[in-house]
């Protein structure tokens, strides 16, 4: 089943668009399940539940790509620079100089960062707003001795997601960034035919998720 539904997406989006498994809380069982179809770059929400799971498979996955895709607190900047390839969810200043002060303690290669930006400037939602990207990106560019790869977004759920998917692209092209990533279960196919590069897809993908004990974060 997930197999098939893994294979459905890869057709929908295309081969130019990289499918981000949203393994948030789900069972080993259906992380074993995606791994033997060949998939091999999750997206994690939180840190300590990704040490949890990837710790014990990361050195035996050849090609395994990790990329943070939920908020992250500046206390778990250091234990997120050792274990993500990708941190999609840069959106302040002290964030930036926490992640930058990680990299330096633990001398580990610095991953990849996207900024999110919050398109839809919902106060309760985190992301940088539009305003105040230029000044995010330039700082970042400065400080970050890894790469400023990309934008990500997540569209207000009471709006339609493709004007939200297009402002991201014009905002990444006026910054030079090439990854965008946008869409997840309800839209991914929007948003790969709007430009994303890289789409993030949890219940569409793995199935309803099961009632599990509350995760810490």
């Amino acid at each position: 089943m997930i197999g098939e539904a893994r294979a459905r997406i890869l057709g929908e989006i295309g081969p130019d668009v990289t499918l981000v498994a949203a393994s948030k809380r789900q069972p080993d069982r259906r992380i074993e399940a995606i791994l033997s179809a060949g998939q091999r770059v999750f997206g994690e929400n939180r840190v300590q539940e990704a040490e949890t799971r990837w710790g014990p498979r990361k050195a035996s996955l050849t090609g395994l790509e990790l990329r943070l895709i939920g908020p992250l607190q500046t206390n778990k900047a250091e234990a997120a620079v050792r274990l993500f390839d990708v941190i999609e969810t840069l959106d302040r200043p002290k964030l930036l100089k926490a992640l930058v002060a990680a990299v330096e303690r633990t001398g580990v290669p610095p991953p990849d960062l996207l900024i999110q930006v919050n398109t839809g400037e919902e106060p309760q939602k985190a992301g940088v707003t539009v305003a105040e990207l230029a000044n995010l990106v330039a700082l970042t560019r400065e400080m970050w001795p890894g790469r400023l790869v990309g934008l990500m977004c997540i569209p207000p759920v009471e709006e339609p997601a493709g004007p939200h998917f297009a402002l991201l692209r014009q905002l990444a092209e006026a910054h030079g960034l090439s990854q965008l990533s946008m869409g997840m279960s309800a839209d991914y196919a929007l948003a790969a035919r709007l430009g994303a590069t890289h789409v993030r897809v949890g219940s569409g993908l793995f199935g309803a998720r099961e009632a599990l004990p509350p995760a810490t974060a």
